[in-house]
């Protein structure tokens, strides 16, 4: 379990790492930042006219480097559309000292906020943050940097060769490491770094780049620029992007999946039009009143696990800059009543970044939920309750998407030009475009049907929440959200006053609606014996709610998931170029939706993946 570094600080203010005895960022800086790295690869000049900028950096420290290039990608007005910057780090240091160290600069202060606002929970593994409004994504990869770079498939545009001197730390400049980094370059890509160490010279020749020394920053005499340009043709396992720049896209279906796939695409460029047989969005299950975000927990954090932490951060980060606390969402914190004696946390978890996201229910949060000391519990400090239908209608307000409603695609084709079009059922186009991309839930295989021999492994689980108006100085009801075996959203604000949410039931291949009267019933029948399981204390509060009927109210749809539960994004098939699919979100869409949008953007355009790429491979097409 990563904990955060060790550091002092000097005399002059700067950082010391006590690990490798050197200082952050020698004695220049910011000036070796700007000078040595951002100039050293030709930037900004170089990404002018480029839709987007890819950077890989070999060692985060107290981000100066990023920071830095933030700062110049913004005051740049020829600045690429997107800016990736992808950095390693094996020991992250603490979010208050990245905080501290930024105070040196205070031009770059009101960034090193917005970066330290997302710094927090950073395990070993690979964290998309979400920054400028999504414009600037920091891909920040904790662990160790060799196993990293081959690991994991990015390309890129310019390399920041940072870290400790090689005499301090020599894994990061040794040859087998430099080797692991060139499988992230194209021709052409260039590199700077600080150090003209004749052993990393000779190891960066070897490895196909053409070296340079440059006059270096005082009191350095010399610094060292390189561009990848091997006289071999290199061997790479990337596969070249569907789509290198961005064109049109219509994406089947206005719920989670395809209204977070709609704004992740056209923040990148895209024209997309979203099409729906509804007349509303979110008419289908994603038109849940209210649900819930939180982590997924396991001792040994297997995929789920790592899938909902990143899923969870991508909710987090666009719920943030998109809704109204308070009123369209909450992240004030998740409860989740777990088995006796099985917390589900890892081992050590409570000693680390894990602690950010999850860690054992303190006395005071247990007595706010109404349970005994002694109850079994884990609090996610990073969850809470959104409104779907409202981050839904938030995704598609945002520029170049088209929302078309009213509009039930009977079938696809695709023509010979290689635009793809959506007929209706008289035959007449309601759109076309380069790109399709299947976000319609267990609807997707009707639609595959006739182009593709197999469907997708598609179950459909029907689910029902109960409601109702909740009473006036109502006792015993959190507030905060709870889950479990079920769960219990209080105190929502709602048009006559606050609301109260309890459910769901889960029915699998059960896809019928609108319910009966008999499977209403007994819906609220299961959910009022989970609540009472869950929270005894808040049980008796809703009692004249559920026995009396009136005031309860039911809403039903139902979900899709996939037979590993696992989400399933990507190309359908290879003998269907631009048809995609996101869907299978089950019961955790909230968690899932927008992190599996962004995995289908980078995907297709050949972006640094915003998760590991164990997690991506996950819940690819490939693997059904």
């Amino acid at each position: 379990m990563a904990a955060s570094e060790t550091i002092s600080w000097l005399p002059d203010g700067s950082p010391y790492n006590t690990r490798f005895g050197d200082r952050y960022h020698g004695e220049q800086g910011l000036a070796q930042a700007r000078d040595v790295f951002l100039h050293g690869c030709g930037l900004p000049a170089a990404w002018a006219g480029a839709q987007q900028w890819r950077i890989l950096e070999t060692g985060f420290g107290f981000g100066l480097n990023f920071l830095a290039t933030w700062a110049a990608w913004r005051a740049d007005p020829g600045r690429p559309r997107l800016l990736h910057f992808v950095s390693l780090e094996a020991w992250p240091v603490a979010p208050d000292a990245l905080l501290h160290a930024a105070e040196r600069y205070p031009d770059l202060l009101p960034l090193a906020r917005e970066l330290h606002a997302q710094y927090w929970g950073l395990l070993p593994g690979v964290h998309r943050l979400w920054l400028d409004g999504g414009r600037v994504l920091l891909t920040l990869c904790v662990g160790d940097a060799q196993r990293l770079l081959r690991e994991q498939r990015w390309e890129v545009d310019a390399v920041y060769l940072d870290g400790f001197s090689p005499e301090c730390n020599p894994d990061i400049w040794s040859l087998e490491t430099l080797k692991a980094l060139a499988r992230h370059c194209r021709r052409g890509t260039r590199l700077a770094t600080w150090t003209v160490a004749r052993s990393v010279r000779d190891a960066l020749a070897q490895c196909g780049f053409v070296v340079e020394k440059v006059p270096g920053l005082a009191p350095k005499r010399d610094n060292l620029q390189a561009r990848f340009d091997p006289h071999w043709e290199p061997r790479t396992s990337r596969q070249a992007p569907a789509f290198p720049q961005p064109a049109r896209c219509v994406v089947l279906g206005a719920g989670l999946a395809g209204a977070s796939a709609a704004a992740s695409l056209a923040r990148r460029g895209w024209q997309v039009t979203v099409l729906d047989a509804a007349n509303t969005p979110a008419a289908g299950a994603s038109g849940l009143p209210v649900g819930l975000f939180a982590p997924h927990l396991s001792p040994d954090d297997n995929l789920f696990a790592r899938l909902s932490r990143a899923g969870a951060r991508a909710m987090l980060q666009q719920s943030g800059a998109l809704l109204q606390a308070g009123v369209d969402w909450n992240p004030n914190g998740v409860l989740e009543r777990r088995p006796a004696g099985q917390l589900g946390l890892p081992v050590d978890w409570q000693s680390g970044p894990g602690a950010d996201w999850s860690q054992a229910a303190a006395a005071e949060r247990l007595a706010a939920a109404g349970l005994p000391p002694d109850a079994s519990a884990c609090w996610h400090a990073r969850g809470g309750w959104v409104k779907p239908a409202r981050f839904i209608a938030k995704l598609l307000q945002q520029p170049d998407i088209t929302w078309q409603p009213n509009s039930a695609v009977a079938r696809l084709q695709r023509h010979a030009d290689g635009l793809w079009r959506a007929l209706d059922g008289s035959g007449a186009p309601l759109a076309e475009a380069e790109l399709v991309i299947l976000a319609a839930g267990p609807a997707c295989n009707a639609l595959l049907a006739p182009l593709h021999h197999e469907k997708l492994p598609l179950q459909a689980v029907r689910g029902l929440v109960s409601w109702g108006l909740q009473p006036a100085q109502a006792q015993g009801l959190p507030p905060f959200a709870v889950n479990g075996n079920g769960h219990l959203i209080a105190h929502v604000p709602c048009e006559r006053g606050l609301s109260w949410y309890v459910g769901a039931t889960f029915e699998r291949d059960l896809d019928h609606l609108p319910m009966t009267a008999p499977e209403e019933a007994a819906g609220h029948a299961s959910n009022r014996q989970r609540l009472q399981a869950l929270l005894p204390t808040a049980a008796p509060t809703l009692r004249a709610a559920f026995e009396g009927g009136q005031d309860l109210r039911a809403w039903a749809g139902v979900r899709c998931t996939a037979h590993d539960r696992m989400p399933i994004v990507g190309p359908v098939s290879d003998d269907l170029p631009g048809l995609w699919v996101s869907t299978a979100m089950g019961a955790r869409g909230l968690t899932r939706a927008a992190l599996c949008a962004e995995l289908l953007a980078a995907r297709l355009m050949g972006e640094p993946l915003p998760l590991e790429a164990k997690l991506a491979r996950a819940m690819g097409t490939e693997r059904l």
